[in-house]
């Protein structure tokens, strides 16, 4: 006999269990800030970027108000301006894009490698190649550690250097993160994270940060993200804009970074859970050898109509697909007239069609990834 009740819905990523287990900590972390009442640059912000600092071996971190805004504070301090290209993947979101476009500089789409979903060295050599066809100059390459993966810096940072470009790290999703005994946070120039509440290490509203070991980029930071203000708010030295993280969104981050090592350890077991499981039927997530993933996204590539199916299947049985990204931004209206690299994009126009994620964070217990396991088997078998 069928039950016919509704199956109990998985949440995509669980923020509740999180909540739980964090229990009055966080409420008494913002209380303090509430009874402090110093909202704007409070003890808790200067705490945090230091503890962002050392968790991820970076000399500087400055927070901030998004992972968009980490990325926009860089390219401000870097003076990327009208006739810059500036290397991106295409097969990201938005925002890695879209900071280079509002500062008047020309986002130069390149491929992603199939196997790890992050920037194709080749790519970049093809688009940079393209940018001084264009007429326009190569100036700083935006690396996106996709998922939770880092990128190719063993091979992005030697082409980088050979053609004299900076390097900003996107690690919106990977903070966290390792690439051969090297944390996420300490490559290129700069690195962007963003703590939007999906994040592996997010907080309760917008935040983000910027991480670099440069003592004169630093201090521009700290002024462009106050106005591009010298020695006080009413002195300005320099175009700015307003960029802070709120002192309660960093005493969230203080109590949740405590727990972050423990729950990157939970989300790369569930990880492989879904590997073992799966292997068979999809093309599974594979980490290069020496690097570590933070699982931002647990995502499986299938033939295009199968995977339309597959969430289809899915959905009445309460488990929750996404796709990310079901667009590359070449092919959005926004970005459609910015150049691509001469050979084009083919791997990322394949990845849009072939993409879906599966529930993934750090409180995926056995049973219900088992419920998600064997719900997906049974949809591709």
């Amino acid at each position: 006999m069928h039950d016919m009740t509704e199956p109990a819905a998985i949440p995509f990523i669980d923020l509740g269990a999180q909540r739980r287990r964090l229990g009055a900590a966080v409420d008494q972390a913002v209380a303090r800030v509430i009874d402090h009442g110093q909202y704007i640059l409070g003890p808790e912000v200067r705490e945090l970027e230091s503890r962002l600092a050392a968790f991820c071996g970076a000399k500087h971190a400055l927070s901030c108000a998004s992972g968009t805004d980490a990325l926009m504070l860089v390219l401000l301090a870097q003076g990327i301006r009208p006739g810059d290209a500036v290397f991106c993947p295409s097969f990201t979101f938005c925002a890695t894009a879209e900071v280079v476009a509002l500062v008047g500089a020309t986002p130069l789409f390149v491929d992603v490698e199939a196997a790890t979903f992050n920037m194709s060295p080749q790519g970049l050599e093809r688009g940079i190649a393209t940018a001084k066809r264009l007429g326009l100059k190569p100036a700083l390459v935006i690396p996106v550690d996709l998922f939770g993966l880092p990128a190719d810096y063993d091979a992005i940072l030697p082409i980088a250097e050979r053609h004299g470009l900076k390097v900003l790290s996107d690690a919106a999703q990977s903070f966290g993160a390792s690439h051969r005994g090297r944390k996420v946070g300490t490559f290129g120039l700069a690195t962007a994270t963003s703590f939007f509440p999906a994040k592996p290490l997010g907080c309760y509203g917008d935040g983000g940060a910027v991480f670099t070991d440069d003592d004169q980029l630093i201090e521009v930071l700290r002024s462009l993200r106050v106005h591009g203000m010298g020695s006080d708010k009413y002195d300005n030295v320099r175009l700015g804009m307003t960029g802070r993280l709120d002192t309660i969104q960093a005493a969230v981050l203080l109590e949740k970074l405590k727990i972050f090592d423990d729950e990157i350890a939970a989300r790369d077991r569930a990880a492989a859970a879904y590997n073992a499981a799966l292997k068979d039927l999809a093309i599974v997530p594979r980490v290069p050898e020496g690097l570590t993933s933070v699982w931002a996204q647990y995502t499986l590539r299938l033939r295009p109509g199968r995977r339309d199916r597959l969430a289809a299947d899915l959905r009445p049985q309460g488990i929750p697909t996404a796709i990310y990204y079901p667009k590359a931004l070449h092919q959005q209206v926004a970005y459609r007239h910015f150049p691509v690299a001469d050979g084009g994009l083919a791997v990322t126009e394949r990845l849009v069609d072939e993409v879906i994620s599966l529930p993934m964070h750090g409180y995926l217990d056995d049973a219900t990834q088992a419920r998600i396991i064997e719900a997906v088997r049974r949809a591709l078998a």
